[in-house]
This record gives C-alpha cells, sequence and structure tokens, in this order.
C-alpha cells in the first residue's frame, strides 16, 4: 500500500481537486431558484461529496497507518540496537570476569613455582585435521617463545607443546596427539610411564599411559604427572586421571586410559613455559 500511493499519490491529488472544484462551482451556480440542471447537479454531487469524503477519510487512515508502521519499524530498530549492546555488554563482563580467575589462578601457580618464566597467550585457530589434535595461538619468536616450550593452562595442568613456531604466532599440539609423548608418575605408587597421544584414542579426548615398569600397577582414578625426565617439561606438571585400565594383546601387559585435567574444548587462553629449573 506504501508503495502504491508513492507511485499514484499525483492521480489521487488530482481526482480529489477535481471532486471540489465541481462541488465549488455548483454551490456558485446556486441561486435561490433550483431548476432541473441543478437539481440533477445536486443530484450528482451528494453521493459524490460522500465518495470524496470517504476518500479522504480513508487515505487520512492509510496515512496514518503508514506514519505508524515506520515510527514502529524505527522504535524497533533502536530496540534491536540497545539489545545488541546491552548483550555485548554482557558477553564482554562474562570475558573480564573470566579472565580475573585465570589471573587469580596464575597468580597462585607462580607463588609455587617461582622458577617458571610464563608467556601468555590466545588460542586463535584450531586445526581442522582428522588426524591431529592441535591449535594456533597468537604469540610466537617475537616474545620469546621456543620449540618445544610446554604449554599450561592457569591452574598448571598440562596442555600440550609448541611444534611449530612462527614470528607472530605458534602452533601447539595438544597432548592427545598422535605425534606427542611425555613422561609420566603415577601419583600413588611413583611407577612412572609414558603418556602418549593413539589416533584411536584421540577422537575420546584420551591419552595413553604405556611403557610402564614390570610389575608396576595403575588403577582408575590415578592421578598423572610429569615425571621431568628429559628435561623437556617440568616435573609435577598434572596430565591428567586414569579412567579405565587395559591390557595388551595376550593380557600381559597393562595400560591405562587418560583423561586430561586441562580441558581441551574449552580453551580460550594458555601459558606458556619459557624457561624453568630442570631437576636433577
Amino acid at each position: 500500500m506504501k508503495d502504491y500511493l508513492r507511485k499514484n499519490g499525483i492521480r489521487v491529488a488530482l481526482i480529489l481537486g477535481a471532486a471540489v472544484l465541481i462541488i465549488g462551482l455548483s454551490a456558485a451556480a446556486r441561486g435561490n431558484r433550483i431548476g432541473f440542471i441543478q437539481n440533477a447537479r445536486g443530484a450528482f454531487s451528494a453521493p459524490l461529496q460522500k465518495v470524496l469524503s470517504s476518500a479522504a477519510n480513508w487515505f487520512d487512515t492509510i496515512y496514518g497507518y503508514l506514519y505508524d508502521y515506520d515510527s514502529l519499524m524505527a522504535e524497533n530498530e533502536s530496540l534491536r540496537s540497545q539489545l545488541a549492546d546491552a548483550q555485548q555488554s554482557a558477553r564482554d563482563g562474562i570475558e573480564a570476569s573470566e579472565e580475573n580467575v585465570r589471573l587469580r589462578e596464575l597468580l597462585n601457580l607462580r607463588d609455587k613455582h617461582s622458577d617458571y618464566v610464563l608467556e601468555s597467550s590466545k588460542v586463535v585457530l584450531w586445526s581442522s585435521s582428522n588426524w591431529s589434535s592441535s591449535f594456533t595461538i597468537s604469540k610466537g619468536a617475537r616474545s620469546g617463545i621456543e620449540y618445544g616450550d610446554p604449554v599450561i593452562t592457569e591452574y598448571g595442568a598440562l596442555v600440550g607443546q609448541v611444534t611449530e613456531l612462527g614470528e607472530t604466532w605458534a602452533t601447539v599440539s595438544t597432548l592427545i596427539d598422535v605425534d606427542m609423548s611425555v613422561g609420566g608418575t603415577v601419583v600413588t605408587t611413583g611407577s612412572s610411564g609414558m603418556v602418549v597421544g593413539e589416533y584411536s584414542l584421540m577422537k575420546q579426548k584420551l591419552a595413553k599411559l604405556t611403557f610402564l615398569a614390570d610389575g608396576a600397577q595403575i588403577f582408575v582414578g590415578d592421578e598423572i604427572l610429569t615425571s621431568g625426565s628429559g628435561g623437556a617439561f617440568p616435573a609435577g606438571l598434572v596430565i591428567g586421571t586414569v579412567t579405565n585400565v587395559q591390557t595388551e594383546a595376550g593380557g600381559q601387559i597393562e595400560y591405562g586410559l587418560v583423561q586430561p585435567q586441562a580441558n581441551l574444548d574449552s580453551l580460550v587462553q594458555v601459558f606458556i613455559i619459557k624457561d624453568f629449573d630442570v631437576v636433577e
């Protein structure tokens, strides 16, 4: 209807003007005596006046409707904008609150491990490959990060290791990646082994605790920490928890399935250990 009035507004105005002119001429020609022609003209103009009056009222009603419609649309757009601003403010508040929590935990971690030289970085992109578990961070060699540096959460949970390095970016392979391996220690027994990634377990977000010493026993619920052997990782980082104990083919060698302590699905910010004291 709005488009119709825009296209035919002039025509409607001309019709209304002609009708008003006819009515004016009729009134001017009317004297004290009303002849046949005047009667005929009056008989014609009276219904026409009603029609034109109804048309004018209809036009005013439609105009008012369109005006109200435009006003409502403008108000609706303003409310949408205000809602979007409020939602963004809420998201910013949540992100700021979460970052404050991370920083508080990081301070606790620094207090416990004063030898750590840490660099914080944002997770910017996860790998789309089905054959690996890795992500890209927003800092690289320019920030003092080196190939092989351990990567942790603010709670001291091991995430993985830097496996590719650029000037302003780096790739981190997580500890469930098929190419990852890290020395681990079972907290309850002190038994040592290796936590490695396997393709069949990667889809389940699990790693494998294997290469245990002869006679070593592991149980569901055992916590696994980094052993520090080899010097690539500091000792005492939390790797995860044994969720299942199985045996290799033949039923002689036990191995455990390890659920990483770090929630790999919700990583937003990580911390790279650029330097630490190696325990001999």
